[in-house]
């Protein structure tokens, strides 16, 4: 049997700074934008505060944390796994771990071919809001 192939996965550093800021903010979700500044980098939310829309991918889950990507920088970024981790620095005013003295960045993994197959005997990722 094979191991679903994660489009998102996070560092351990990472998974940890999720947890702290979900006691501090409550659930939690990610987008990537993709736009310019602050866009490029993952932005951590409280659920619902940012609003999903139908172009947008749900990636997976970081825990119990839904991470969603702009359907546009999906299309640069199919070919490989985004790996979430932490770096000191002042994140987006907007994400919530701004204040915390370190920021969300977004590592890759490029797919093999031989994981790329395995992609796309998985099937497209949804588009659109997912309920949790």
């Amino acid at each position: 049997m094979t191991t679903k192939l994660l489009r998102v996965t996070s560092t351990p550093i990472a998974m940890e700074w999720i947890e702290k800021l979900k006691v501090q903010h409550g659930p939690l979700m990610f987008h990537q934008s993709g736009g310019c500044c602050d866009g490029s980098s993952p932005m951590c939310y409280p659920r619902g505060e940012f609003k999903i829309g139908d172009q947008d991918v749900f990636l997976g889950l970081l825990g119990d944390t839904p991470f969603y990507i702009s359907g546009s920088q999906f299309e640069y970024w199919r070919h490989t796994q985004l790996v979430i981790d932490v770096v000191p620095g002042r994140g987006s005013g907007f994400s919530v771990e701004s204040p915390e003295g370190i920021r969300f960045l977004t590592r890759s993994h490029v797919f093999t071919d031989e994981e790329l197959h395995q992609l796309m005997d998985q099937g497209e990722p949804p588009r659109g809001p997912q309920s949790f």
